[in-house]
């Protein structure tokens, strides 16, 4: 068993320095970058490992560069697992996460462990990480701002990657014009307001969100959101994961939020403790709210909130999973390291 152990180590290691490789040599061509002016859409880096292939472009509709503002990294990160095939009927669904403050895509990536969370989940979907504010404590998302910016950022993530897809995705390729399909949003701390600019105008029907530690502020945007699909099937419901640090800004506006969704007739669920809810109470509920004994840092990856996310979410899966075995009764946690 430890030498299991130290091999699944020593593989996961390697996976995170061969990432971290291409996402340097990315960082250095986006540096011979000079000026205002947006290229065309290119490909900076691809890799490939055990758990799928992840490509970094420079997007046209990235968040930035965008009018007033100081940032120029046009990064879009693009993960697709190696689990994933492409249906017809369904079109591409994807999972976007905005990351926070003091951070880039590509760090958030690695230190959140985006990829080894929805490849674990084995959900059908494609994994999408824009670059937002480099290393500020800065919550702007540029031309996520404007309306459509989610639909133009994720029809140029979805052709672009197409496009790469036909000489290297081999099984995991999709078509240029496949359909949008499925689409959730993931939020960490500062990248709330990317988040809630997206649910308020960004021209896709997003069905499902998470914030983790990330209510800071537009309640009322995810508010609306919720309540505008209340009551709606399970196929066509808006739904919110909101996690929270004890004693915080968040935990206030969660408990705020929860309180105007109850009134409002919304389905919501709330655990003072990680692992009360069971898993089916997790899949079903409109709004579900966590409060969580980790740190800030923690919260998306440490106890896998976000695969768990994954795991209950309307995303669509045509693997087998052990996760719904135990439908009922407290949910085990279980940790990532």
């Amino acid at each position: 068993m430890a030498l299991q152990a130290a091999t699944g180590h020593f593989r996961t290691s390697m996976q995170r320095r061969s990432l971290l490789a291409a996402f340097a040599a990315s960082s250095v061509l986006s540096l011979t970058r000079s000026g205002f002016a947006q290229p065309a859409t290119r490909l900076k880096s691809i890799a490939r490992d055990a758990l799928g292939t992840t490509l970094v472009f420079s997007l046209n509709s990235a968040p930035f560069p965008a009018f007033g503002a100081w940032y120029r990294d046009d990064t879009v990160i693009v993960f697709v697992p190696a689990h994933y095939r492409y249906w017809t009927d369904e079109g591409v669904s994807t999972l976007v996460h905005f990351h926070g403050h003091g951070t880039t895509a590509e760090r958030a990536v690695v230190s959140h462990e985006l990829r080894e969370q929805l490849a674990d989940s084995r959900q059908n979907a494609v994994l999408v990480v824009p670059q937002l504010a480099v290393n500020a404590a800065d919550s702007a998302c540029g031309k996520l701002e404007a309306p459509g910016g989610l639909a133009r950022l994720l029809t140029e993530a979805v052709m672009a990657t197409a496009r790469e897809g036909r000489t290297t995705l081999g099984d995991t390729s999709f078509p240029a014009d496949g359909p949008l399909g499925t689409v959730c949003l993931s939020a960490h701390s500062g990248g709330y307001h990317a988040a809630a600019s997206c649910l308020r105008a960004g021209g896709v029907d997003v069905r499902e969100a998470y914030f983790f530690d990330a209510l800071y502020a537009e309640t009322d945007a995810v508010r609306d959101w919720v309540v505008a699909r209340r009551g709606e099937p399970y196929q066509r419901r808006h739904k919110l994961v909101s996690y929270f640090v004890a004693g915080t800004a968040t935990e206030v506006h969660s408990r705020g939020l929860r309180a105007q969704l109850d009134r409002a007739g919304v389905l919501t669920e709330e655990e003072e403790q990680e692992g009360e809810l069971s898993r089916h109470e997790l899949s079903h509920a409109e709004a579900v709210f966590v409060r969580t004994g980790l740190f800030h840092s923690q919260v998306t990856w440490e106890n896998n909130a976000l695969r768990d996310c994954l795991f209950a979410s309307a995303l669509p899966r045509h693997l087998s999973s052990t996760w719904f075995a135990r439908k009922h009764g407290a949910r085990p946690i279980e940790r990532r390291r």
